[in-house]
């Protein structure tokens, strides 16, 4: 599953497919590019927003040209807090806050998923120090219990040559 590798839980995956649902609408919504913005102003947000060139400043009911050449319009065109785009329900700084949350539990996830990995990796390389001495000590058991066990073997042995109940390789040689 591709969302598992990335570490992603389905709890994320319905939150971020949320999100694309809601701007989705924006996007499908767009005018013609050759309407101004400043024609909606003293409408509504719903209004000016349907072009997607457009940003909507709450503050003094203004529909502007989004500042394509700025990532984010400047405090001198609206604030942040006032500025929507896409969806009147969300401002600039919902907006960023939210994309950074979301891009840093992604990027932590990514990470965590390749520690997990490598710390796996050098798991099954190499036997631990516990699993190494496991080993030896269950070899030092062996030996020592095969040497009990010669030693029962020889003991039993010269007790049956001392009665005579020595078992010979012919038992029909005494005959």
């Amino acid at each position: 599953m591709a969302s598992a590798a990335l570490g992603l839980t389905p709890r994320w995956v319905m939150l971020l497919g949320a999100v694309l649902l809601l701007l989705l609408p924006m996007a499908s919504a767009q005018e013609t590019p050759g309407v101004s913005c400043s024609q909606y102003t003293n409408r509504s947000c719903e209004e000016c927003l349907r072009n997607v060139s457009c940003l909507w400043c709450n503050e003094n009911k203004a529909c502007l040209d989004y500042p394509v050449r700025t990532v984010l319009p400047p405090a001198s065109l609206c604030k942040l807090s006032s500025a929507r785009w896409g969806v009147c329900w969300v401002n600039f700084e919902a907006l960023i806050i939210t994309m950074s949350v979301l891009g840093g539990s992604v990027l932590l996830g990514i990470a965590v998923c390749c520690c997990c990995c490598c710390c796996r990796r050098k798991k099954s390389r190499k036997p631990d120090k516990s699993d190494e001495r496991a080993i030896r000590e269950q070899e030092e058991r062996r030996v020592r219990q095969e040497e009990r066990r010669a030693e029962m073997k020889s003991r039993h042995d010269e007790i049956r040559k001392k009665y005579g109940l020595f078992k010979e390789q012919n038992p029909y040689e005494k005959f």
